[in-house]
């Protein structure tokens, strides 16, 4: 299973968005220029993450978009799911018809991963990938006016007392 560019420039498009809305409404132009996506496809998109009451569009000078909730309230499947990105990887979509017309051996593997593949996204929000980046909330600028920096550390290095400071901090979103 592959997700499509349709699904990765979604996702992309709306890190970008998230990092730069602080300032305000962030344009397409600008996360097409900064992610290297065409502007037409990203009206595509922003058409349906808007339809999807992932962000919110304002018209007129100094127009653009904003997330419509919390960063830390949109999963990856959310975006993934907005943009009509099948999460499922059976080859019959479901449906238990595979195999002329007949459920195929596989069948139960396939479904069995799809819905691994849906928890999964479901489980990482853009507020975290804002923080695996190093930006989190808060703009560059305002991290190194504070002195901090994003250190990532997996999670499988991390001891027990480190994993409940980790908790606590991300509860704050203080990545």
């Amino acid at each position: 299973m592959r997700l499509t560019t349709k699904g990765r420039y979604a996702v992309t498009a709306m890190i970008d968005l998230a990092m730069q809305q602080s300032g305000g409404a962030v344009t397409l132009k600008s996360i097409s220029e900064s992610q290297g996506i065409s502007l037409s496809y990203l009206e595509q998109l922003f058409s349906m993450l808007r339809h999807n009451n992932l962000v919110r569009g304002t018209r007129g000078p100094g127009g653009g978009y904003v997330l419509a909730r919390d960063a830390d309230l949109i999963s990856m499947a959310d975006i993934v799911m907005a943009v009509d990105e099948p999460l499922d990887i059976t080859r019959c979509d479901g449906r238990q018809d595979c195999h002329d017309g007949e459920r195929c051996l596989s069948h139960d593997l396939w479904s069995e991963l799809s819905a691994q593949l849906y928890l999964f996204l479901s489980g990482i929000r853009l507020g975290e990938l804002m923080c695996r980046s190093g930006l989190g909330h808060a703009t560059g600028n305002q991290r190194a006016a504070r002195g901090t920096r994003h250190v990532s550390i997996p999670s499988h290095q991390r001891g027990a007392d480190s994993n409940s400071n980790s908790n606590s901090a991300r509860a704050g979103r203080s990545c």
